[in-house]
């Protein structure tokens, strides 16, 4: 079954009514379904060409993701949710499975390099739920692609750069996180050797991370750009952010974090305490 409405062009949508809302079985032949709808209706608001392309990609992958990963041996269903706002269009992917983990039996490829490319590709990603407890994915995209206009045009807030990412579940936020700055990694042209120290320090804000959150809901920041990688945990409880930096012990190694990153620094802010880290591509 799938419940569709389309918003008029010409009329602002309310703030939480879903543009677009599918309740369908999660098989792959329903992805394309899921993939032209949210297409049409990015084009019909005007939204940028390279935002739809990059909008329709990630639609693809999440909902993939769900038909190839979130059942076992039934056919379960697929919840598509789309909110339109003037600004842009937020995606929500959804399903009632066992969570985000490879079944044994299936090809990993698809699900390793699902969640970093859709955080690369769109605007925000966050991701909750958990094994044996289904999973939501929401990702939001600009109707304008930064990269086509002029910056005047479209101010970034300096409060939140980059792609913001929420894992509610501690078991998947190692993957998460390590997929990430592994394909931002990547994108920056690091060495092999700077490529080894992100996935080391990636492995130590997963399991460290967590605690400085009141809710356990890990809220983190990535930006790359000028050749470096930007990270900021936050905003944390009181004391959270030192916490975590004081923790961040590289197992094995004897060595704390700034021995891998190029800057490291606690931020008190009205919101909260914000941990923050830049990598180089070469150790400064």
């Amino acid at each position: 079954m799938i419940k569709l409405s389309t918003p008029d062009r010409r009329t602002e949508a309310a703030p939480g009514k879903p543009g677009l809302l599918f309740s369908l079985p999660a098989i792959a032949e329903n992805v394309a379904i899921v993939r032209h709808a949210v297409g049409g209706l990015a084009e019909t608001l005007g939204m940028d060409p390279i935002a739809v392309a990059d909008l329709k990609t990630i639609v693809t992958e999440a909902c993939t993701n769900v038909a190839v990963h979130a059942y076992d041996d039934e056919v379960g269903t697929l919840e598509v949710e789309v909110v339109v706002d003037d600004a842009g269009i937020t995606v929500a992917v959804r399903d009632q499975g066992s969570g985000i983990r490879p079944r044994p039996d299936l090809e990993e490829s698809r699900l390793r390099l699902g969640l970093p490319l859709i955080a690369a590709l769109s605007t925000d990603f966050a991701i909750s739920g958990g094994i044996g407890r289904g999973t939501e994915v929401v990702m939001r995209m600009d109707l304008a692609s930064p990269k086509t206009v002029e910056p005047e045009a479209l101010p970034r807030p300096a409060s939140v750069p980059g792609t913001a990412i929420k894992v509610s579940d501690e078991r998947i936020i190692a993957p998460v996180i390590g997929r990430v700055l592994a394909v931002l990694a990547a994108r920056t042209d690091f060495p092999v050797d700077r490529l080894t120290d992100t996935m080391l320090l990636a492995d130590a804000l997963a399991a460290n991370a967590a605690t400085g959150f009141e809710d356990g809901t890990v809220r983190m920041v990535f930006e790359d750009g000028d050749g470096t990688i930007d990270v900021r945990v936050g905003p944390m409880q009181e004391g959270g952010a030192e916490q975590l930096r004081s923790e961040l012990q590289i197992p094995g190694l004897g060595a704390t974090l700034e021995k891998l990153a190029d800057d490291v620094s606690v931020d008190q802010t009205p919101d909260g305490e914000y941990f923050s880290l830049k990598m180089r591509p070469s150790r400064s």
